[in-house]
């Protein structure tokens, strides 16, 4: 088996700027959940709005690539990586806004 067509093939993929921008809100929504655990295990309530935040963003810039997009996966649009981002996005408001109800229920010493 050559590897020649496999070589071929990767250096002919560019980072379009579809997948540029799903590649960013993709690591917006995966920072989004990372603070957003954080924000739990602590108890932070800044962390939970930032996780908010930051999922709602990542939401925004994923849902503007799928809408932008020309055609299916593997066309260079970045469709997939915008639907990835928009579920991301989802999970880090959501774990944002556990955060911020279980900070509304402690207690303050």
């Amino acid at each position: 088996m050559s590897v020649h067509p496999l070589l071929a093939a990767v250096s002919t993929s560019s980072l379009t700027p579809g997948r540029l921008w799903s590649l960013v809100a993709g690591a917006l929504g995966v920072a989004g959940v990372v603070v957003g655990v954080l924000s739990l295990t602590r108890s932070g309530r800044g962390a939970a709005a930032a996780a908010v935040v930051a999922g709602a963003v990542a939401v925004v810039l994923g849902g503007l690539v799928v809408a932008a997009a020309g055609g299916g996966p593997g066309t260079g649009y970045g469709i997939v990586g915008g639907y990835v981002a928009v579920v991301v996005g989802l999970a880090a408001a959501a774990v944002g806004a556990l955060g911020l109800a279980r900070s509304r229920r402690t207690p303050v010493r």
